[in-house]
């Protein structure tokens, strides 16, 4: 790959990045504004109750409750930066009717940045929902995060379809060049933190995992 296009697409996966961690944080900002009016709310409810306006009172809490179920979709793990991505995909998963598990433990504070993290954590989500789409019922994916001592362990477990072909230490899912660019983006990273990645695939099933230093 010549350099020139590397850096394109290194700077415009840096730029997917932080649009995408911009906007959790905006998510964030309105979920605890949100928290901060409940008092309001309640207040509110107690006088229409009051007042026997009980029939505007269900419509008062009815309009409340779709507004907690769109803005109350964030995965809560102890890391903002993971939660966005992990929200993201997941939903994207969904649209994909692929079954999502996670447990998911992490300090907010990494000595990998926000933005290695978004690109680490969402190509590999990426993949494996690619890998599932190639199968047409039994979609899943079960996610593990978790610190061991002061590194940051990733294991996916996730449905596949037939085997892969090992392509150097990757394994192709995808006949599209910048999916491929994505997996090494984040095996790249991971090396330049002492990391490693591993990838195992069988027929019905794929794997990865990950450890990288991620505490002082």
């Amino acid at each position: 790959m010549r350099k020139k296009t590397y850096l394109k697409l290194v700077e415009y996966q840096t730029e997917q990045s932080e649009k995408h961690l911009s906007e959790v944080r905006s998510i964030h900002k309105e979920m605890r504004g949100y928290k901060h009016d409940f008092h309001h709310h309640l207040q509110a409810l107690k006088g229409q109750l009051e007042a026997g306006e009980t029939e505007r009172a269900l419509a008062y809490i009815e309009q409340l409750d779709d507004q907690l179920v769109n803005m109350d979709t964030l995965l809560k793990t102890g890391n903002v930066s993971l939660d966005a991505i992990l929200s993201a995909k997941i939903a994207q998963a969904k649209t994909e009717n692929i079954a999502v598990t996670v447990k998911a433990n992490v300090p907010d504070k990494l000595t990998i940045t926000d933005v290695e993290l978004s690109i680490i954590v969402g190509n590999l989500l990426d993949n494996a929902i690619e890998a599932c789409k190639a199968v047409e019922t039994d979609r899943f994916i079960r996610l593990y995060i978790a610190l061991k001592g002061k590194m940051l362990y990733f294991s996916m477990l996730n449905s596949a379809g037939e085997k892969q072909k090992k392509l150097g230490t990757l394994f192709a899912t995808k006949k599209n060049g910048l999916h491929g660019f994505g997996l090494r983006r984040a095996e790249s990273i991971l090396e330049e933190h002492g990391g490693w990645v591993k990838y195992n695939s069988e027929d019905g099933a794929f794997t990865s995992e990950f450890l990288v230093p991620a505490v002082e």
